[in-house]
């Protein structure tokens, strides 16, 4: 019976969970293992503590929020796994709008992109469907990116920004001071004033205040708060 149990449980998929609420990682948990050929190998609250425990903990697909405490942003996590660990496979699940960032995260190289509003039958989808190889995206995303490839419409202003302006730009949105948002990123004060000035070019905007006001509207048109 021991024998037939542990072949049970390492015939499961092995997935890794990232997020910066206990509550969120605890209901993932359960959800995943509910499942008869799912096994959470590990957790962790932030991309510093993931990447240190990724490498024992054998995962074969990680899920990871985009909003994470520690300096690291789940676009930077992403990005660290796909060059240290190219065939680890990662689904971004976020609160944030994906037709602001699904684009974004797989550019930094997910292989799938889910709301945290969706059911829970769409999580479990597509986590069977990344593990057979095969990215996951909703009809919209897919739309989109496919307008992208095919030059069919122009970007968006703000699919201009690079992924470190675009977090500078959504936490001026949320009203946050200079000096804040140093602190959340992990950076000098000097280097987010660069970016604020790299914000205003790329959007043609002349000062401060244009800048405030626009990433405030565009922040509520989208409900860009951090989750």
């Amino acid at each position: 019976m021991d024998k037939k149990r542990k072949n049970l449980q390492t015939s499961k998929a092995r997935i890794f969970l990232v997020d910066d609420h206990d509550v969120v990682r605890k209901g993932l948990k359960h959800l995943l293992e509910a499942q008869p050929d799912f096994a959470v190998c590990g957790e962790a609250e932030d991309g510093h503590q993931a990447l240190k425990a990724l490498s024992a903990a054998k995962a074969q697909l990680v899920i990871a929020d985009l909003s994470l405490d520690g300096g690291m942003s789940g676009l930077d996590l992403v990005k660290n796994i796909k060059e240290r660990l190219p065939q680890l496979p990662v689904l971004v699940m976020s609160m944030h709008d994906e037709s602001v960032y699904a684009e974004r995260a797989f550019r930094a190289g997910a292989r799938g992109y889910l709301m945290k509003s969706e059911s829970a039958e769409k999580v479990t989808a597509a986590v069977r469907q990344i593990l057979v190889g095969k990215p996951f995206m909703s009809e919209k995303i897919a739309e989109k990116m496919m307008d992208v490839l095919t030059q069919s419409r122009p970007r968006a202003d703000v699919d201009s920004l690079s992924d470190r302006e675009m977090e500078v730009f959504q936490r001026i949105g949320r009203g946050l001071k200079t000096s804040r948002i140093a602190e959340e990123l992990n950076l000098s004060v000097k280097t987010v004033e660069s970016y604020r000035e790299q914000i205003k070019v790329k959007l043609n905007l002349e000062n401060a205040s244009e800048l405030l006001r626009y990433a405030v509207h565009w922040a509520h048109e989208h409900n860009a708060v951090a989750s």
